[in-house]
């Protein structure tokens, strides 16, 4: 890549958690002339939902991971990172809670706005790109969960995003309250300016999917020059998409957002080994006009040995490769 600064392209991540984190380290190695991270705001369990609810505000916990991966390369980023994901152990009242989530829940309060207060922890860090709520009033997810019942074919809500995360059942459909809200002026300039937008990884009906039931979002998302990259999930999460194929996920994505266009679906080559899988990837992403590229982008060991975990370099790659190919 050019070292010029004209020639480097700018990145808008969408997400949460420790997915969104993967992917901001690979707009990072990238050397994105700018990096935006849009985050969900549902989630209500630990440090999060306690401040949630307290003090009702937006929950600070994907909003600080993505602060974290975005610190200065120095010594005193590397302590902010630090400082920002410790948490503090005992029994008491402050156990459990992450400091980064008490000086976000603390500026925020003092300066009346999360996005002020996320910009200012950005100055004093060093941050290389801007960290974005997605909405700015906290979201519910709530789903339709299928087992849960003795009969199979009942569907019962399930609300929370912990609850939703951790269902013994089958997610059929998620939804957010409320329903439709407003997304920040902030989160969809930053997809209209981008070069290129990803979605995912991470918890596919807690993480990725309530970007999608945003409707400024999707709006921005097809209106946008970006490349737009859905960054596919390198095996199921445990709980709400268990024994979730590679395919499902993506029949499950078109299905709530049925008019969303994007370019292409990125899978690791480990997710499906033979042609006749791919075969079947390639036509679930052709159904809603889009490509699949499978890629390595595995992080691995020194052994040889496979994480469960995306590489950022080679996320970086892959991403990069995508944009120039469009």
């Amino acid at each position: 890549m050019s070292d010029t600064p004209s020639d480097r392209l700018s990145f808008t991540c969408l997400g949460g958690g420790h997915g969104l984190y993967q992917t901001l380290l690979a707009a990072r190695a990238a050397e994105a002339r700018e990096i935006n991270a849009v985050v969900t705001v549902a989630d209500d369990g630990g440090s999060s939902g306690r401040l949630r609810r307290e003090l009702d505000i937006i929950p600070p916990g994907d909003l600080r991971m993505a602060l974290a991966a975005l610190t200065a390369e120095s010594e005193e980023g590397e302590l902010w990172r630090d400082t920002l994901q410790h948490r503090f152990g005992g029994t008491g009242a402050m156990a459990g809670h992450a400091v980064g989530n008490l000086i976000l829940a603390g500026l925020s309060d003092q300066l009346g706005n999360m996005q002020v207060a996320l910009d200012t922890v950005a100055r004093w860090t060093g941050s290389v790109g801007r960290v974005i709520p997605l909405c700015a009033e906290p979201l519910q997810i709530e789903a339709d969960v299928a087992g849960l019942d003795d009969d199979p074919r009942v569907l019962r809500p399930v609300r929370g995003q912990v609850a939703v995360a951790t269902t013994p059942g089958t997610v059929r459909r998620v939804r957010l309250l409320p329903s439709n809200p407003r997304a920040t002026a902030e989160a969809v300039d930053a997809i209209m300016r981008a070069d290129v937008v990803t979605i995912g990884p991470g918890s596919w009906f807690s993480s990725v999917i309530p970007h999608l039931l945003v409707p400024e979002i999707v709006d921005a998302l097809n209106r946008t020059d970006a490349t737009v990259a859905v960054v596919l999930n390198l095996s199921p999460e445990a709980g709400e998409t268990h024994g979730f194929t590679t395919e499902r996920h993506i029949h499950v994505l078109s299905q709530h957002a049925p008019g969303l266009n994007v370019d292409c679906f990125l899978a690791d080559t480990l997710v499906c080994p033979t042609e006749g899988e791919r075969t079947h990837l390639r036509r679930a992403a052709e159904s809603v006009g889009a490509q699949i590229v499978f890629r390595d982008v595995r992080e691995s060991t020194e052994s040889g040995d496979v994480l469960n975990r995306h590489d950022p370099a080679k996320l970086a790659a892959s991403l990069l490769t995508a944009a120039a190919a469009r």
